[in-house]
């Protein structure tokens, strides 16, 4: 039996009382499911004591609005108009509740132009900084149908799962993280108050000191401006890979080439991108956005300039008749499997059901690949640990030798 976590949240009734409170459940999905049950739509949801579980940004997988808020927004909004609640009173609710200072704002102006008679999707599209295209692709299809209930419900189930998916890939990076800052004081608070002693001590001893240690010495000597100079090199690469990222195609294209075909990493980069990819697609298909505009929105939906440039080729064959399973296999960042599933689903009319079996099975895979990096991060990083250590060591107590050697040949 898996073992259950306690949640403390806060949740809205369907006369609008708001309660809170805790629930156990195995993971946040079951608890935001325990309360619906209850007749109850969750407003936020947190497990207790996360301690040093608490997410952390890592390049490529975060965003200008958390995907976490969204998926909540997504949720409350599904629920409340299956319900029955109106779209402005459920946007009200929703903009009296959300904390996200970005979506808070968005989801007000989307609800006053609502009141004035603008479509959902439309007023949705508006922001489109803080609703993903997907998103708003899928409220629109849903709009066309006579079906914006089932719409969100599907956009909430599949924020949610991808909620997940990233929540598993961070908590596995966490630990090293850890790490690496824990390694880097550690280095700094040598080279500040124990590199200064021993240099003491080798000027009264005499001797000449090996160049290994002279060059921690000198460290320890620069200290003041190396330590400010590289938080600021740091820095200002971070802020210029995020605007070559937002505004070079080529460069997404470049870097996500390299994420890909990382020894340990790019495995799990490419699960995760075919899961969203799958996923998203099938999503889009199963409303009733067309193929040709499908293709359009799930190449930027999936985080990968790869995936986005293959949908651009895809989506030029399919325009000249060619089935999209048969443009796939051109591009090698579709596995076998996954053309071949969307061939038999091409054969059958089940193209969505297809596309969902093959976001579940790279979801396992993510989940899977996850837990494998943990168990093989944990013994490196250790490794890694004790080899700046014994560096440290080695370099400091290395000039006791030679000026034992030259006392005794003295």
């Amino acid at each position: 039996m898996a073992a259950t976590k306690t949640f403390h949240y806060n949740s809205i009734d369907s006369t609008g009382r708001k309660t809170k409170g805790t629930v156990e459940a195995a993971n946040e999905a079951a608890a935001s499911q325990v309360l619906r049950q209850r007749g109850e739509v969750p407003l936020e949801l947190s497990e207790a004591g996360q301690g040093l579980q608490k997410d952390i940004k890592i390049p490529g997988l975060g965003g200008r609005t958390k995907l976490k808020d969204l998926a909540v927004f997504a949720r409350q909004f599904a629920t409340m108009t299956a319900s029955g609640m109106s779209l402005l009173r459920s946007l009200a609710i929703l903009e009296e509740q959300t904390s996200a200072l970005s979506l808070k704002k968005a989801v007000g102006e989307v609800s006053a132009d609502v009141s004035t008679g603008v479509a959902l999707s439309a007023a949705m599209a508006k922001h489109d900084k803080v609703f993903p295209r997907l998103m708003i692709a899928m409220v629109r299809a849903g709009e066309a149908g006579g079906m914006i209930d089932q719409a969100l419900e599907q956009i909430a189930e599949s924020m949610e799962k991808d909620t997940a998916l990233r929540g598993k890939i961070k908590s596995a990076l966490t630990y090293p993280v850890i790490v690496l800052c824990f390694t880097f004081v550690m280095i700094a608070a040598v080279l500040k108050f124990i590199v200064p002693i021993f240099e003491g001590m080798f000027k009264n001893l005499g001797g000449e000191l090996p160049a290994i240690t002279q060059v921690l010495v000198d460290l320890s000597h620069n200290m003041y401006w190396i330590g400010p100079s590289s938080l600021v090199l740091i820095i200002g690469t971070a802020v210029l890979y995020k605007h070559q990222s937002r505004v070079s195609p080529d460069f997404r294209l470049r870097v996500d080439k390299i994420k890909l075909r990382m020894p340990v990493f790019g495995s799990l980069f490419a699960k995760l991108a075919m899961s969203r990819f799958s996923r998203s697609l099938g999503l889009l298909l199963n409303v009733g956005v067309p193929v040709m505009q499908a293709l359009a929105v799930v190449g930027e939906t999936t985080g990968n300039e790869v995936i986005n440039r293959a949908m651009q080729d895809v989506q030029a064959a399919v325009r000249d008749g060619q089935p999209m399973s048969s443009a796939m296999r051109h591009h090698s960042v579709f596995p076998a499997m996954v053309t071949q599933m969307i061939e038999v689903g091409e054969e059958s009319g089940q193209i969505s059901q297809m596309l969902d079996k093959v976001a579940d099975f790279y979801d396992r895979e993510v989940d899977s690949a996850a837990e494998s990096l943990t168990a093989s991060i944990e013994p490196i990083m250790v490794l890694v640990m004790g080899g700046v250590v014994g560096g440290m060591v080695i370099c400091l107590y290395l000039p006791m030798f030679t000026i034992y050697q030259n006392i005794q040949s003295g």
